[in-house]
């Protein structure tokens, strides 16, 4: 069995409840190498477009994904793991090659992670689960260990 290098763990969520599992592993990850997480909120193409044409306000869409990151900081402190947060797109109207998948590859690679965990969802057709769609993206591209919860 190799010994794993791991000192950042890349977990992309997009606030569902497979989410929430996944930090929840992303955690246990980081703890066991002690290392840190990073949960990259990824937001979705109905969501992007939506800020775009001025339908949804940026700002409550910033209050939606500042909830759960500070959920993800709760839970990392509270297992004494180092954590840090951003925001993607995971759509771009001026670029075809922005997908979700890519976003998560290219967050990856600019972080120099080690590790990712990746939400796995069932496909429900909710809009707000970007995640699952790129999940299968993630496991086939990365150049990362990822793990598929």
């Amino acid at each position: 069995m190799t010994d794993l290098d791991i000192d950042l763990v890349l977990v992309p969520v997009d606030g569902s409840e497979e989410s929430h599992e996944a930090v929840d592993y992303a955690i246990a990850v980081a703890a066991e190498y002690d290392a840190s997480v990073h949960a990259l909120y990824v937001l979705d193409e109905d969501v992007v477009r939506a800020i775009d044409h001025g339908v949804v306000d940026e700002a409550d869409v910033a209050d939606d994904t500042e909830a759960f990151t500070d959920s993800v900081s709760r839970r990392a402190e509270a297992a004494g793991v180092p954590h840090s947060n951003s925001i993607a797109y995971g759509f771009s109207m001026s670029v075809k090659t922005v997908h979700p998948g890519s976003v998560v590859l290219d967050t990856a690679e600019e972080l120099d992670s080690d590790f990712i965990v990746v939400p796995r969802e069932p496909v429900s057709g909710d809009p707000g689960e970007v995640l699952g769609k790129a999940a299968e993206y993630v496991l086939l591209y990365a150049s990362q260990p990822v793990l598929s919860v």
